[in-house]
């Protein structure tokens, strides 16, 4: 009871402050900002006092790894927070108390397609958050042709298609405020 009070300080004085921790672990906002493992990544995946069982492995292209005793196991779209909670409980049966390690070694999944109006279209690889200018960037900017005000962004969201409007104009300007699109792994600009 003692230490629930404690952290529930802890966090208000943080927030006054400007600052917000996540507390337990079934908080949603922070997983929301933690990386998701997608296909053609790297993890090194370590079972403590069982070297034979460790190794390097390539996310396939159906979202799953292949490991000793458990044999496959989706990993695309977890944390590697929950994925050491899944393989801890596929491990129980043949180790008491597993001590699993997940490493993501490369970041292949983050990739997004510029197309349309842009001095060099193509698909690029991300390795970290990135914002529609930053995409735009790697595509070398857009061509005098570009309709900078019309820029989509074709996003899946389930079995939906959304589009998204992105003003290049106004996100650059100094009198408007600008506008910070965060991209998501899949995502398809397109500027016409």
């Amino acid at each position: 009871m003692e230490i629930t009070r404690a952290l529930a300080s802890l966090v208000l004085v943080l927030t006054l402050f400007g600052h917000t921790i996540p507390v337990g672990a079934g908080d949603t906002e922070a997983a929301e900002h933690e990386y998701r493992i997608g296909p053609e990544d790297v993890l090194d995946v370590t079972l403590w006092n069982h070297p034979d069982v460790a190794r390097v492995v390539p996310v396939r292209p159906d979202g799953r790894i292949s490991l000793p005793l458990v044999n496959d196991v989706v990993v695309s779209g977890l944390t590697p927070r929950q994925l050491r909670d899944i393989l801890i409980q596929r491990f129980t049966p043949f180790v008491p108390n597993p001590e699993v390690s997940i490493i993501v070694r490369e970041i292949h999944s983050f990739k997004v397609s510029v197309l349309g109006n842009v001095r060099t279209p193509g698909r690029f690889e991300l390795k970290g958050r990135a914002t529609v200018l930053d995409a735009l960037a790697l595509a070398q900017g857009l061509t005098e042709f570009a309709e900078r005000r019309r820029i989509g962004v074709l996003r899946h969201e389930g079995a939906q298609m959304k589009r998204l409007r992105f003003d290049y104009d106004v996100s650059v300007s100094e009198s408007g405020a600008p506008t910070v699109m965060l991209l998501r792994p899949g995502d398809t600009i397109f500027v016409p």
